[in-house]
């Protein structure tokens, strides 16, 4: 069990990713799995995966989430452009007002706790998630939680709790404290390759939005990286980072790069589960319902 194993540890990285598994190909599948992507048809995956933060070496899931969306009913084939607007007006409407809890954004939120359930009081387990994990109730709910931290790539260019400031202004007025080497692997958008980053960081207070009960402002650390010296042709990396992880020194701040560098851990998971062990080509009966474990966990 993964949770026995990071319990010999005093803290560990747990990276949170999703991705499709597109059964689209597989015609016995087409009516009973939901849309993904780009007029797929398949399952949603959400993997937390452990990770040493010494040298990044994946220690195992700890936590793993599959289900499918329910498939949208057809327009009327008379509908016309008024009555098409206010259906999507009306299907807006009805998803703003569905609890937090039956969203997918959920999942982010998900991960937090049922990993504190089940991780060992002794460790600390601090998330690391990418932009789409940006969101309030991740840094609400942590501030609950006592063994739980979070890192996160900021999506959004949040109001602080000071006249309104914003918190891309903030940090590009902060001084670079260091510069850093970090190893960019390939990816279908860029070749690998070694990337220098300018290095801002300061702590922030990020307002809390109408919705919370509790609305003090919440204190985070923010780690600001932009590269230099771009290689023409490439576009340069720009990493907003929150982390309720305490930066005081130019050390901390390294280290959390350095953190967030291994979120590619989990990608490469999923590019293994795929290509490696062909999970798109599964041949069991489909699977109905909100959720579902995979088989094979």
């Amino acid at each position: 069990m993964t949770g026995e194993t990071v319990a010999e540890y005093d803290a560990v990285l747990c990276v949170g990713d999703t991705t499709f598994l597109d059964y689209d190909k597989i015609v016995a599948k087409r009516e009973g799995y939901g849309p993904i992507g780009k007029g797929g048809n398949g399952l949603i995956l959400h993997s937390a995966l452990a990770i040493e933060p010494g040298n990044g070496q994946s220690m195992g899931l700890l936590w793993q989430k599959l289900w499918n969306r329910e498939p949208k009913q057809k327009p009327p084939k008379d509908e016309t452009l008024a009555q098409k607007k206010k259906r999507q007006a009306a299907s807006r409407k009805a998803a703003r007002k569905r609890p937090f809890e039956q969203k997918e954004s959920y999942r982010w939120v998900e991960a937090l706790t049922t990993v504190e359930n089940e991780v060992s009081k002794s460790t600390r387990v601090i998330h690391v998630f990418d932009r789409e994990g940006d969101i309030t109730e991740v840094f609400h709910k942590v501030r609950q939680l006592q063994h739980t931290g979070v890192l996160v790539r900021a999506a959004h260019n949040r109001s602080l709790d000071s006249d309104s400031e914003r918190l891309w202004s903030k940090l590009e007025a902060q001084p670079i404290r260091f510069e850093q080497e970090i190893e960019l692997p390939s990816t279908s958008k860029r070749s690998a390759r070694k990337a220098k980053l300018a290095v801002r960081f300061c702590p922030v207070n990020l307002r809390t939005p109408y919705r919370f009960d509790d609305r003090n402002p919440i204190l985070v650390y923010a780690v600001y990286a932009t590269e230099i010296d771009c290689p023409d042709g490439e576009t340069p990396i720009e990493w907003m980072l929150l982390t309720t992880e305490v930066v005081a020194d130019i050390h901390t701040a390294s280290m959390i790069l350095r953190w967030y560098s291994y979120r590619w851990r989990v990608e490469e998971y999923h590019k293994i589960f795929k290509s490696g062990c062909q999970v798109e080509r599964y041949r069991l009966a489909a699977v109905r319902g909100a959720a579902a474990r995979l088989p094979w966990v």
